[in-house]
């Protein structure tokens, strides 16, 4: 045999890992002389092990180029880290908590990515994964493509923040002063907005529970949501946030409410651990509270940069405003910001003098009344960010304010040279 035909056979090793095991043990596909991502599969099952890692092998991709040692088990965690390898695929559906173990070593204690996977779907194992540390669940037998998109996205996957960044980024917190003002329109297209204005890692959070509707309001279909990241406010870190946050087209994070209604007893303190964490990974972080006044017992609203108490011209929501500025909000009074939510002049006969005088103080920003453009974006989850409206340029430049850049883009001038 030649060399090169040795370098294209597998080695199927169907003995635990050992001090003897090395990484010439190894044996990969030339890509072209591409970097190749160096796999490990962990599978008790020979039958399985041996198929997994023929699929593996059988990748043909200039994102995973592959280089396969397929294992047993895995008897010392500190070996296997020692190994550097950039993936391990591993069975989780037998030693579940064995798996777990080994996941969570590679996680916390190597820059390896793990990737479980199992052969039957199974909700508490996944999310128990994915707290342990895992990128990617997949379900064997792998559907065709599967692996290679796997693949590709670990590839090409970062952290959005390294965990030990120490800036802490901004909070925004939206609250209707009554249930139907707009708090959770208004947060989800100024959410998007900061993201796609400032360039900058942007994270959403419903905290509106249990009902909450800001990932519909988006479009998004997540199989996690806030309760799962405060249900074990312990083992939240940078990392699990990532992985239960969902990427909206427009580059912003999502951490919507639970799809279906959960009774999780969730406490201030985990709260107060998730923004800890969000402000650490995201450069923003939005929060639509909706109406949830009981929110000032937890540090929300301490932690907040600006504080946006959105209402309507009405006698009830006024009422409800004043008495949220004059009551418990009173204390935030400098970082506390007025949204008058599908604001149309003199409405209801209640002029801007009347306006001041029931919120005792000046409204700070104007959402124009659009009724049709926001029925639009609830039917068809196109948000009114992404679509120039005149509530987008309000938002906009709520946005833009927010961010730290002038209310205003700047133009760009154009002369017979190009563009100046």
């Amino acid at each position: 045999m030649d060399r090169l035909a040795a370098m294209n056979r597998v080695a199927f090793l169907n003995s635990p890992v050992t001090a003897e095991t090395n990484n010439n043990e190894r044996y990969w596909l030339p890509n072209g002389g591409q970097q190749a991502l160096s796999i490990a599969v962990v599978d008790p099952v020979l039958e399985r092990r041996n198929a997994v890692a023929s699929v593996v092998c059988g990748i043909h991709s200039s994102d995973a180029m592959p280089r396969v040692t397929p294992l047993r088990e895995v008897a010392d965690f500190g070996l296997l880290i020692s190994q550097n390898f950039d993936v391990v695929l591993l069975a989780v559906d037998g030693n579940q908590e064995a798996a777990l173990k080994t996941i969570e070593a590679l996680s916390h204690g190597s820059s390896t990515t793990p990737i479980a996977y199992s052969g039957a779907s199974n909700d508490d194992l996944l999310i128990r994964c994915m707290r342990a540390g895992v990128r990617e669940f997949l379900i064997y037998p792998f559907a065709p493509g599967v692996i290679e998109e796997a693949f590709s996205r670990v590839s090409s996957r970062g952290r959005i923040v390294p965990d030990t960044r120490k800036v802490t980024g901004k909070s925004f917190v939206f609250l209707g002063a009554k249930g139907g003002s707009g708090a959770t329109t208004a947060a989800c297209n100024f959410a998007i907005s900061v993201a796609q204005e400032s360039e900058r890692s942007t994270l959403l959070i419903d905290l509106d529970l249990p009902l909450g509707d800001a990932a519909l309001n988006l479009g998004i279909t997540s199989q996690f949501s806030t309760v799962d990241a405060l249900r074990d406010p312990e083992r939240l870190d940078s990392q699990f946030l990532q992985q239960l946050s969902c990427l909206h087209r427009s580059g912003l994070y999502v951490l919507g409410a639970p799809g279906t209604f959960s009774r999780s007893g969730i406490t201030n303190a985990a709260i107060d651990k998730l923004m800890t964490v969000a402000s650490k990974t995201f450069e923003y972080v939005v929060v639509d509270a909706g109406s949830r006044w009981e929110l000032s017992e937890t540090h929300l609203f301490d932690y907040a940069a600006a504080i946006y108490l959105v209402t309507q011209v009405g006698i009830s929501e006024l009422r409800n405003a004043n008495r949220l500025i004059t009551g418990w909000l009173q204390p935030y009074s400098s970082k506390l910001e007025v949204v008058l939510n599908r604001y149309t002049p003199d409405m209801f006969g209640i002029g801007a003098e009347s306006i001041g005088s029931a919120l005792t103080r000046e409204a700070q920003w104007r959402i124009p009344n659009d009724y049709p453009a926001v029925r639009e974006m609830q039917d068809t989850a196109e948000p009114l960010a992404m679509k120039e409206s005149k509530i987008q340029r309000s938002i906009q430049v709520m946005a833009r304010i927010a961010s730290g850049l002038p209310a205003e883009q700047k133009k760009k001038k154009f002369s017979l040279f190009g563009t100046a």
